[in-house]
């Protein structure tokens, strides 16, 4: 037996792992192209990430010019129209939101607010990104391939997706699986970078509760791609071996154009369950990282402490562990037993709980705070009018007698544009206003930023909101034309018209603000060394942009969380993170 009295126990010296030695670029290729910095990852993912969103934010306005005026543009086939509803939703979805989110806010966010020189596996960092950009690259490729990409939709549902009526079931359907396939594996080599560099590289005096909301919403966020990717991974990889070499996971024995086809044994609704166990967990991949940016962005510009820190925390935690048992509401109208049905109900109106606690601490952190109504404020306020009212919506379709007759129209449409398209965009531009500075050292001009911020936010209304009513009506999605159908209004027609004009406003909007960042890099104002005031580490580094390495030869040192805006008895209405209690100005 071992003597563990006090006098025997040898004294046990401080965890700290000294700094490792960074790479450092030895040419042009390895320090801009094939680089480890994550800063400058984080830029090559952000630039990808709009880049492909483009392409699907033209796809967006050729479906809307085929639905406002059917007569007019004779080149949008039915086919074509099927294709670019799919590539347009999984771009958006997967290749736009979670890369920006996790890719680049990510990577750019990560080592900067916790202290850290550089994510702890570089090198994989940097492949993260090259895979993510191979994946791309094989989505772009099947557009060009015989048959065009898939039209199955952007939930790929078999036996549809890979029977010869739909478009793109030949190479088309193969290319989206190896895409997003591809996809899963370079995020994983950069998510688990992530949850290492939070976990373990963090500096002194940083504890877990001392971190930004951003955060904690991108490690919650990471943990849930990393347990729900999986899914959608296998059921990629089984859909391509039912399409390319014929067995029978997702394919029932079927018949086609009358001929009874080699597949028996498969179930349909097997993938729906894989697709949507990581399909619902991907709207919080998209909407934590979104939650953890609009708290800091509302407590920085409304100089005010964010109210509930702990419960913020922990409406992240619960909202990302909830998250995995809802997923069936999105199959009420695939025949599962009604108590599925019952519990799948529930289950979503208790996650509601949380995500309600947190729009009421974001309201009460505004309360009585000394707001400004920068650029970044206002699409942090504009998210949290947003999230609300596509989060009403979904307390409808979450119950199932309302989601069935609704399940197949414009109303789902307009829900899920709400909640899982206009709100996080939202939250991506706030967030580039409000860390432009720091990437470029100068600024977004004012005007420009007045002028898209107030087209997107009500022009993403004028959108919306008529759909929920084309919704109601019985005007169905995925519809090519609607046509002389004798139960829905002529109203739709001249609906669907103004949504159209609208939409293509909106676009135009976007692209002004893409010039408003391209000639603010290289003719923009300079910014100041810290022009939001804020207290957050990122803000801290002694050059701006941050060089490699981010914070010189000595790591910072905390002392408080990031929440010190207006504190009495101090000069300045902030303290950073980083200010040693005997040099706060009083």
């Amino acid at each position: 037996m071992v003597d563990v009295t006090p006098e025997k126990i040898e004294h046990v010296g401080p965890a700290e792992v000294p700094e490792v030695d960074l790479y450092h670029a030895h040419s042009w290729w390895t320090k801009y192209v094939f680089c480890q910095d994550a800063k400058v990852i984080a830029i090559q993912y952000g630039c990808t990430a709009v880049a492909i969103g483009l392409v699907g934010l033209v796809l967006s306005w050729i479906m809307r010019l085929q639905l406002g005026f059917p007569e007019f543009f004779s080149f949008i086939s039915p086919e074509l129209y099927l294709q670019f509803v799919t590539m347009h939703g999984m771009i958006m979805v997967i290749y736009l939101l979670t890369a920006l989110f996790l890719g680049s806010f990510g990577n750019y966010l990560i080592p900067l607010m916790v202290g850290a020189r550089d994510m702890v596996f570089p090198y994989v960092n940097m492949l993260s990104f090259w895979v993510y950009l191979i994946a791309v690259l094989v989505l772009c490729a099947s557009f060009f391939v015989p048959g065009g990409p898939t039209g199955a939709g952007w939930t790929l549902y078999p036996p549809q997706a890979i029977l010869s009526g739909t478009p793109g079931s030949g190479a088309g359907i193969v290319l989206m699986l190896v895409s997003l396939a591809l996809f899963i594996v370079g995020f994983t080599m950069g998510g688990l970078n992530y949850v290492v560099t939070i976990l373990q590289a963090r500096t002194r005096g940083m504890t877990l509760m001392r971190m930004p909301l951003t955060i904690w919403g991108i490690f919650t966020a990471t943990v849930l791609a990393l347990l729900a990717f999986p899914a959608l991974f296998v059921s990629a990889i089984m859909m391509t071996l039912d399409s390319v070499l014929g067995t029978s996971f997702f394919m029932p024995a079927i018949v086609e154009f009358g001929e009874q086809l080699a597949y028996g044994g498969g179930s349909p609704v097997l993938f729906q369950h894989l697709f949507w166990f990581f399909g619902h967990p991907e709207v919080y991949i998209v909407a934590l990282p979104a939650f953890g940016i609009v708290s800091d962005l509302l407590s920085i510009h409304a100089r005010r402490h964010i109210f509930g820190y702990r419960m913020m925390v922990w409406a992240i935690v619960g909202i990302g562990a909830l998250s995995f048992v809802v997923w069936a509401h999105h199959m009420y109208v695939s025949g599962m037993n009604p108590y599925f049905g019952f519990f799948f109900a529930t289950t979503t109106l208790i996650i509601a709980v949380p995500t309600a606690l947190k729009v009421y601490n974001w309201t009460l952190t505004l309360w009585r705070g000394d707001i400004h109504l920068t650029i970044p404020m206002l699409f942090a306020i504009a998210f949290i009018i947003t999230f609300v009212n596509g989060g009403i919506t979904g307390l409808f379709l979450g119950n199932v007698v309302v989601d069935v007759p609704l399940s197949d129209t414009m109303f789902v449409v307009a829900h899920f544009h709400m909640v899982m398209g206009v709100a996080p965009i939202l939250v991506v531009f706030g967030a580039i206003y409000h860390w432009f500075p720091l990437m470029s050292g100068r600024m977004l001009n004012n005007a420009m930023g007045q002028f898209h911020f107030w087209v997107t936010f009500v022009g993403a209304y004028l959108i919306y909101f008529p759909m929920h009513y084309l919704g109601f009506i019985g005007v169905p999605r995925r519809y090519w034309e609607i046509g002389e159908t004798s139960f829905i209004p002529d109203s739709a027609d001249s609906l669907n018209a103004f949504i159209t004009v609208a939409a293509l406003i909106v676009g135009f909007a976007q692209v002004v603000f893409i010039y408003n960042i391209i000639v603010s890099v290289f003719r923009g104002e300079k910014a100041e060394r810290n022009p939001w005031k804020a207290t957050s580490l990122e803000w801290q580094t002694e050059t701006v942009p941050p060089g490699h390495g981010n914070f010189g030869e000595e790591a910072p040192v905390v002392y408080r969380w990031a929440y010190s805006f207006s504190v009495p008895g101090t000069v300045d209405d902030y303290v950073p993170q980083n200010v040693h209690p005997d040099y706060v100005k009083k």
